[in-house]
């Protein structure tokens, strides 16, 4: 695996690293205006679009119905429960709690592959680095553990963990069901399909009767399907295709960070010493992780 470690592969994980960081924000303003579902269904709907009428213009071939049931798969459990959960917590969940709450997700998917018979076997570098990298989250987002559990933050915690969930099964079943459908396709056709999924189920539940596009809610759209969506996602496609996953699940652990830093910097929100001796933590742990990344893939 290693001869496939390269710079694209490596950019694209620095990409959904930076890009995701600020999604948090951006789908926050999204539900302050707009109902959960068409929020997302349509931002998925019009980013497939783009991006499979462009890929199509470059002569790319559109799958097979075989490859089409496992991205089905794929797209329904990312996008469709993955992503469009978190939406649906965010109606009541501050960002920053959100972010802590998902920086687990290297644990679950790590955890989730290490049990497959051909899976990779964890080993104390990528144990310890998982270790720092949540501590490193943790002592960041500490003031916002002190939140008033209700039933609102309950059912949002149930959300973010059943997107948890659904993400890291997806992200193993992409990793491990090899298709002949090139990554960028196969991106396309997953945001179709979930944003058809999405946008079915918003009108089923009559949220169209609540959608009124402000100024924010455009801008968060306008966003979140160029930035979030065509070039965040893909990227993650890719990066799962071409890197070991104990890796790839550590962009959970640079989001916050990246939140943290657009916040001081649009917010004017201030940068402690805890925030740079937890960043240090999140990033030594990374290093770590792909440290053991490299060991168990020359095992």
């Amino acid at each position: 695996m290693n001869k496939k470690y390269g710079f694209k592969a490596y950019f694209a994980w620095i990409n959904i690293c930076i890009i995701w960081g600020t999604t948090y924000l951006a789908i926050r303003i999204g539900v302050a205006d707009l109902p959960p579902m068409l929020f997302a269904g349509i931002r998925w709907l019009i980013a497939g679009v783009l991006l499979t009428t462009i890929l199509i213009l470059r002569n790319y071939s559109l799958p097979g119905i075989k490859d089409l049931k496992h991205l089905a798969v794929v797209g329904i459990l990312l996008l469709g429960f993955g992503n469009g959960l978190v939406v649906v917590a965010e109606q009541w969940l501050p960002s920053g709690l959100t972010a802590l709450f998902l920086s687990t997700l290297p644990f679950l998917v790590v955890g989730m592959e290490s049990l497959l018979p051909n899976g990779p076997k964890l080993n104390w570098f990528i144990i310890l680095g998982l270790c720092l990298g949540t501590g490193g989250v943790v002592l960041i987002f500490a003031k916002d553990l002190n939140i008033t559990v209700d039933t609102d933050i309950l059912v949002g915690g149930l959300c973010l963990f059943a997107a948890e969930v659904a993400w890291a099964v997806g992200t193993i079943y992409w990793k491990y069901k090899k298709t002949d459908v090139k990554p960028l396709m196969g991106a396309s056709i997953q945001m179709l399909i979930a944003g058809t999924l999405q946008t079915l189920l918003g009108l089923g539940l009559g949220e169209q009767n609540s959608f009124h596009l402000t100024q924010n809610g455009i801008m968060a759209f306008i966003y979140l399907i160029i930035v979030g969506s065509i070039f965040g996602y893909v990227s993650y496609i890719y990066t799962v295709t071409h890197l070991p996953l104990s890796l790839v699940s550590t962009y959970a652990y640079i989001n916050p960070v990246i939140a943290l830093l657009l916040g001081w910097y649009v917010l004017n929100e201030p940068l402690t010493f805890t925030v740079f001796i937890a960043t240090g933590l999140i990033l030594l742990g990374v290093a770590l992780v792909k440290r053991g990344s490299f060991t168990g893939a020359k095992e």
